[in-house]
């Protein structure tokens, strides 16, 4: 599902623009100012992002250089008055401008756009054929295990838990467990737990009455109640609060929830596909997931293989992504045999995501037509000093030690840096932070802070 952050310091505004995101296929995020919209950007990358143009603490253009490291969409919104803006914004790198009063059929055109940019698919487009199966691509023999598992839980109405590393497809996944379920016609609602924030989780999850707490000046309709008859699909399940673990196993188990404000229940069928890229047993034993909801969640595990193990997937799904890239700007870039044996080489700890992001920005750098294996960033080409660290993990080793070996070694190579940590392990900067606070609070060092003494023992 592509995600729209809408920032407007108009309520009635954000309120309108976001049922319509909603309505459009989007997971919708929304800012009154240019430091609420910084957060939302922290929080999970857009595809696209509507902005206003004058906000309180600062004007659109002021986010412009967050959202080109999300390679996001920016549509400028702005008055008669200031059109000239807008311009700036174009030179800026704005796709668009809207003038208020906004062309809702302009809009739709917009929205429609980016969701099927999104998507991949064209109408009429058979679900699975060659190399492909829905949204998720690959021939391997793992992704091809994979696909048989999806068709077979699907028909049912089994809670489905998937596993499996950031940007392996996970979501993908869900969006086909949905549309091969008789369930397909109405709503498949996605939500990311570790990108809402504790405060507003229950309120974004079962809604709220008007007058609940402060700022709550209208009715609001949760994910449970929008995705009713249809599929929910909670993603990083093991971040939500353990009180709100309690609630959600209640409503597993008596399809009833209550908004915030009332005591009124109400009923509601949906089908949860929940995920997560830790151990859940770990999780468990960690205190970060409750068992009961453990075992309620995973009647039917699935485990995604990560990049590394699926062979020739590497180079067919970059020269899928390059000729993606080709087709939107009437180009023709290929790779040579040395950047696709590079490319082939390199482990890809952010997985798909990262494959996808680094062909973007391979394809933008080149000057000429062939992308040669000198343009690769310094972590991908062989001429670079960094494909000859390893992370080494003895047989045996946990997922949730494994992935922290991982985890510190990245943030060793990035100099501490831990934007591009998480963009080079294909992970959000929350994710990010939640894990490095749980390793410090255990006692280990972290890179950039102390010293880089933990991140060489897991090299």
């Amino acid at each position: 599902m592509p995600h729209l952050l809408i920032v407007d310091d108009d309520d009635a505004i954000r309120e309108t623009l976001a049922e319509m995101g909603r309505d459009s296929g989007f997971s919708v995020a929304v800012a009154a100012s240019v430091k609420d919209a910084l957060i939302q950007l922290e929080r999970q990358a857009p595809d696209l992002v509507l902005t206003d143009v004058r906000l309180p603490g600062g004007n659109g253009m002021d986010i412009f250089k967050n959202v080109a490291a999300a390679s996001a969409e920016v549509v400028v919104m702005t008055g008669h008055g200031t059109v000239d803006y807008a311009v700036q914004a174009l030179r800026l790198g704005a796709t668009d401008f809207l003038v208020k009063p906004i062309c809702m059929e302009r809009l739709n055109g917009i929205l429609s756009r980016v969701v099927a940019n999104a998507g991949g698919d064209l109408p009429g487009m058979p679900f699975e054929e060659a190399g492909r199966f829905g949204k998720l691509y690959g021939a391997s023999e793992c992704m091809t295990a994979l696909y048989r598992q999806i068709g077979r839980v699907a028909p049912t109405n089994v809670t489905t838990l998937l596993i499996g590393e950031s940007g392996t497809g996970k979501e993908l996944a869900a969006h086909a467990i949905h549309e091969l379920s008789p369930r397909r016609q109405r709503p498949f609602i996605a939500v990311n737990c570790g990108a809402i924030s504790p405060n507003l989780i229950e309120s974004e999850m079962f809604g709220h009455e008007r007058g609940s707490f402060t700022g709550a000046d209208r009715q609001h309709k949760g994910y449970f109640e929008r995705a009713d008859g249809g599929t929910l699909f909670l993603d990083e399940v093991t971040e939500m609060p353990l009180d709100l673990q309690v609630k959600l196993l209640r409503v597993l188990e008596t399809g009833q929830f209550m908004r915030v404000g009332t005591n009124r229940e109400i009923g509601c069928d949906i089908r949860i596909v929940a995920a997560t890229n830790r151990n859940p047993e770990q999780a468990v034993q960690e205190g970060k997931l409750r068992e009961d909801l453990y075992y309620r969640l995973s009647v039917f595990p699935i485990e995604l293989p990560p990049l590394r193990d699926r062979g020739d997937d590497i180079l067919f799904l970059a020269q899928r992504f390059l000729q993606a890239q080709n087709q939107e700007t009437g180009k023709n870039k290929v790779f040579s045999p040395q950047a696709a044996d590079a490319l082939a080489q390199y482990d890809w700890p952010g997985n798909v995501r990262e494959l996808k992001n680094f062909v973007r920005r391979a394809f933008i750098m080149a000057d000429g037509d062939v992308l040669n294996v000198d343009m690769l960033a310094p972590h991908v080409s062989p001429s670079g000093d960094a494909p000859t660290s390893q992370v080494s993990v003895p047989v045996g080793e946990t997922l949730a030690e494994a992935d922290r070996r991982l985890i510190l070694a990245t943030l060793a190579r990035c100099n501490g840096v831990k934007k591009q940590t998480a963009a080079m392990l294909g992970i959000s900067p929350k994710t990010l932070y939640n894990r490095l606070e749980e390793y410090a609070a255990a006692g280990y060092i972290l890179p950039g802070e102390v010293g880089t003494s933990e991140a060489r023992d897991a090299t």
